[in-house]
């Protein structure tokens, strides 16, 4: 392949890539799992203690539960930002959003709990006949009706009477969504308990990362996506285990003892988290929106439980200088923008490189045609005789690769962060046009805006492709992300850093090419001088 082609053709492939990414995220995206009717019954998996009883056996033992939603309420939690329902199982069988930022566009409140999941605190005997009878006796609980914890914690025990032992959960439920579990047996018996089964609360068409999230004790974040389970993934003294969706999640954690978590494989393959019980165990719990301050501000560790998939690594630091520059300026849009800017900023050496290359390179091009008709028959020649150009002339064929790489994971490290962060929930940039820089331009403003601005940068970059076809699909590029922008409902805050980094772009490369012209008339000025 020729050395000048290695550029135009890495932006072409860049540029396709990204059709087919988002393209597939919107297209492909596995179907939520129907309902199942409430007064169904529901055939559940069982956890059962290995040899070792530190795990569930990967053989697993189905038999019917009761349905998850036919169950009677016992208490009701209210604070200022949710609604929480313990049912007369002793778990938490809905959980309801009260912002408005979480309402649907008929005002309505989102419930996060999927009505036919796995709840949290449900708790499953490794005795097959304690388990049903489990699962046939209610709770008592010391509370009844509606309890307020706007103003401060409330304290909730719930009880189960069993042949072969009482259980008792005693639940202190903060004004945040946190809580503290405590669980105790009057007799031994080997049980399992859960976090619940993800939460149902985000339907978007894109690729997003939802499953199941571990921290091992070392440090290490583990996630188990939808559709990847195995059933047989064990972590032994784990500090958090969360079941997470785009913006919420529901999860347990120790950062003392640590945690004895085993992933179980439910339907379609996903994850379901469970944790070893004890005679007498304390845990911390958390479900609610996976809010960075929320999180930090009940435990700064948990903030680890925010996860934004292979980019992450990228994706938190960008995240958190989001978040300082959004303290300062006190609106997400302008924080976008001028973060853009920074970015741009600490990559312009080398975008300032690449794009000199990239001129030198355009007006080597007539010279190169030169060589490679001279030299056609003599591949070895050529490409040394090139070489020899490039260094004569300063030009580097690969000068302009290095800017576009490092774009690719700057990109999409973003991306993941504008796509799943939920302070972007309800975050308006300028009222009247963008309310909620998490949902899409209602006006299509800005996929215009985008597909005019790439067009002009198109313009303006040096290019001297020598395949029609591949300079036909880049000239329609704009066009195509314009529309395709338009069809599906991209969060505005991301089309917006596209939009802005494509003006910041287009004022490089006006400087840059500027820059170039007075190189070029100074090298004349001075070999003229010379002559």
């Amino acid at each position: 392949m020729e050395q000048q082609d290695l550029n135009k053709r890495l932006l072409l492939a860049l540029a396709l890539s990204f059709l087919v990414f988002v393209g597939y995220s919107y297209l492909f995206t596995p179907p939520t799992p129907q309902a199942i009717e409430q007064n169904s019954t529901a055939t559940k998996a069982a956890p059962q203690l290995a040899t070792t009883q530190t795990a569930p056996s990967s053989q697993q033992q189905s038999y019917p539960l009761p349905s998850h939603g036919n169950t009677d309420a016992l208490l009701h939690v209210v604070s200022d930002t949710f609604n929480m329902t313990i049912d007369s199982l002793g778990r938490i069988s809905q959980f309801e959003l009260l912002e408005k930022k979480y309402q649907n566009e008929k005002g309505e409140n989102l419930q996060i709990l999927g009505a036919d999941k796995t709840k949290p605190l449900e708790v499953r005997f490794v005795d097959r006949a304690l388990n049903d009878e489990a699962f046939k006796t209610p709770y008592e609980a010391s509370l009844s009706g509606t309890v307020d914890v706007k103003e401060k914690p409330v304290t909730v025990t719930l009880t189960q009477h069993l042949s072969q032992t009482t259980i008792t959960k005693t639940i202190t439920i903060e004004p945040t969504g946190a809580y503290t579990l405590d669980v105790k047996l009057t007799t031994p018996q080997p049980y399992f308990i859960t976090p619940g089964h993800r939460p149902m609360a985000d339907n978007s068409m894109y690729m997003l990362v939802r499953g199941a999230l571990i921290k091992t004790p070392d440090g290490v974040i583990k996630t188990i996506e939808d559709g990847d389970a195995k059933g047989d993934e064990v972590f032994q003294n784990a500090r958090i285990a969360s079941a997470f969706d785009r913006y919420v999640a529901t999860m347990f954690y120790d950062f003392k003892k640590g945690m004895n978590v085993t992933i179980l494989k439910v339907e379609e393959d996903n994850p379901l988290i469970f944790v070893q019980g004890e005679p007498a165990m304390h845990l911390g719990g958390y479900i609610g929106p996976k809010e960075y301050k929320l999180l930090a501000s009940i435990h700064p560790e948990l903030t680890d439980a925010i996860e934004f998939g292979w980019f992450t690594f990228l994706s938190k630091p960008f995240f958190k200088v989001l978040l300082w520059l959004n303290d300062l300026i006190g609106n997400w849009g302008w924080t976008i923008i001028l973060f853009t800017l920074l970015v741009k900023l600490v990559l312009f050496p080398l975008s300032y490189k690449g794009m000199m290359s990239m001129q030198k390179l355009k007006d080597l091009a007539p010279k190169m045609k030169e060589l490679r008709e001279k030299y056609k028959d003599d591949p070895a020649k050529l490409n040394m005789k090139m070489m020899e150009m490039y260094k004569k002339h300063g030009a580097n064929p690969m000068g302009g690769c290095l800017p576009m790489l490092l774009q690719i994971p700057v990109f999409f490290a973003l991306y993941r962060v504008l796509l799943n962060a939920d302070e972007l929930q309800g975050a308006a940039w300028i009222p009247g046009w963008i309310d909620n820089l998490a949902a899409a331009d209602p006006y299509y403003i800005l996929p215009v805006l985008m597909g005019v601005t790439m067009w002009i940068q198109q313009k303006i970059t040096p290019n001297n492709f020598t395949d029609p076809m591949q300079e036909k699909i880049f000239q329609f590029f704009p066009i195509m992300m314009a529309i395709m922008f338009i069809i599906m409902p991209f969060p505005s805050g991301l089309v917006l850093y596209w939009v802005v980094n494509n003006i910041f772009t287009i004022g490089q490369q006006y400087i840059i090419n500027n820059a170039y012209q007075k190189h070029k008339a100074a090298a004349a000025a001075k070999k003229k001088g010379k002559e």
